[in-house]
């Protein structure tokens, strides 16, 4: 990260050079190096944390950046980005992941899951809220409005996430290349995500053959964290603990999954749905942009949970909650089994489908943090791995880049169709069916995001105001 938002200075350059400007963040920063941080001054943080976690990855990031290294100096610059960079070579939730690194830096084991399970807890009430009220009220001429200005909103972020990625990603011609052809892949021949993602990693390591340069020349101008890098955690890797870590995570998958499929049956919507999204929570490298093109694929036209429509509305919501993005698949998932209940009252369902589908979607997050960490600790600066991330990266930007594009084809047209010829397997818009109310609103959710620099939640909420106002001077929403 490079955010520097929030670092002492100014006015509080008089005061004590270790304690922030703020006075929260004073009052938290106040801690004995010698006894590190106490388990209550970090869940207090990781609660505040917990509710500004909007605007995706990098807003989440960022946020841990500022309260963390900036404010309460708990935890080094470097010592940071070496915990993300390798973060994000897991599967899975990068920031949610980074949140229990960090968490187990601090306070171990549980430190650890107070950190990833409150970084989840408030966006997860937040969406099954919301998805109770989209499926009682969806029909309504007020939601359909607000979700009609949120939609086109979502393609401006989900481009501005592009930008984003694409400059800490993209530092040479390679990572150029990779990105550009993990876009053509996955866009015109329909190549299986998990692939483009594993040639992408080889791809990086074999042309890795610069000086890896990720955290050790990083600036940190700041005040000396409360804690030394080097003296941050000293726990060492040992094949017991990962045993123990491997069955604990494997009966926290198998005893609910195993409930469900003895009570539903193996053909249920439940049983579906814990085994695809448990599948995607072990691909999804590159955080819940990178996967979302998948999942949604997938969810609409094999599974049949939701619409294309319906797909870009659950980003949505997941936009305006905090937490990770992958949120999404808990509002996919409700609507998923509200349609498809089985035997039990379609309200059950999809609360049972979306508790299932977050918990299974979670659950490796920990086991793979607390597994990898002690070994990943062990193995700071090797190349390889870090050649192999670069490669991962760079073809995260063509992975978003072609999620973008599947948000505009369904955002701004009503329909599409899908091209094919030998291997060439391409999503071509009616041009007839073009949306004029939708391009207005991406024009005006990409001058919010991009000229005048405006936050998320903002642009969102600018952008339902025009769904509703489009509404109430009568011109057609769809």
């Amino acid at each position: 990260m490079s955010d520097k938002a929030g670092r002492p200075g100014g006015a509080g350059a008089n005061r004590r050079p270790e304690t922030p400007p703020d006075t929260v963040a004073q009052a938290d920063a106040v801690v004995d190096p010698s006894a590190g941080v106490s388990l209550r001054d970090a869940t207090r943080a990781w609660f505040l944390i917990s509710l500004q976690t909007f605007g995706g990855p990098a807003g989440q990031i960022a946020v841990m950046q500022r309260a963390l290294v900036d404010d309460r100096r708990w935890i080094g610059q470097r010592r940071f980005l070496h915990a993300l960079n390798y973060c994000m070579l897991l599967p899975g939730p990068e920031a949610q992941q980074l949140a229990i690194y960090v968490g187990w830096l601090l306070n171990g084991t549980a430190g650890g899951l107070i950190a990833g399970i409150l970084f989840v807890l408030p966006g997860a009430i937040a969406i099954l809220g919301l998805s109770a009220i989209y499926v009682a009220f969806g029909a309504t001429t007020i939601v359909a409005a607000l979700f009609a200005g949120i939609g086109p909103a979502v393609l401006a972020i989900v481009a501005q996430a592009v930008t984003r990625v694409s400059k800490r990603a993209l530092t040479g011609p390679v990572q150029i290349a990779i990105a550009i052809a993990a876009f053509i892949a996955l866009a015109v021949f329909a190549i299986p995500f998990p692939i483009v993602i594993v040639v992408a990693g080889i791809v990086g390591w074999l042309t890795g053959r610069h000086r890896v340069t990720a955290g050790a020349d990083v600036s940190d101008d700041g005040p000396a964290p409360v804690i030394a890098d080097d003296a941050i955690h000293t726990a060492s890797p040992s094949w017991r603990r990962a045993g123990v870590v491997l069955v604990s995570g494997a009966l926290a998958w198998v005893i609910p999954m195993g409930i469900v499929v003895a009570t539903t049956g193996t053909g249920s919507v439940f049983t579906q749905q814990g085994t695809f999204f448990t599948w995607t929570a072990l691909i999804t490298f590159g955080g819940a942009y990178a996967v979302l093109a998948y999942i949604a694929q997938q969810a609409v036209d094999v599974y049949g949970w939701v619409t294309p429509g319906e797909m870009v509305r659950g980003l949505g919501l997941a936009e305006t909650t905090p937490g990770p993005l992958i949120m999404v698949v808990q509002f996919v998932a409700f609507l998923g089994a509200y349609r498809d209940p089985g035997g039990l009252d379609p309200w059950v369902a999809a609360t049972i489908g979306a508790l299932l589908t977050t918990w299974v979607t979670f659950v490796p997050s920990f086991v793979f943090i607390f597994l990898g960490a002690p070994f990943i600790e062990k193995l700071r600066n090797n190349r390889h791995l870090t050649s192999a991330l670069n490669g991962v990266t760079a073809a995260v930007v063509g992975v978003i880049a072609n999620l973008a594009l599947y948000f505009a084809l369904h955002t701004l047209f009503r329909d599409t169709t899908i091209v094919t010829a030998g291997p060439l397997h391409l999503a071509v818009p009616h041009l007839d069916t073009l949306r004029p109310l939708a391009v207005v609103i991406t024009v005006i959710a990409f001058v919010l995001i991009y000229p005048l620099k405006q936050s998320v939640l903002r642009t969102l909420g600018v952008c339902a105001v025009c769904g509703l106002l489009a509404a109430a001077v009568g011109l057609p929403l769809s």
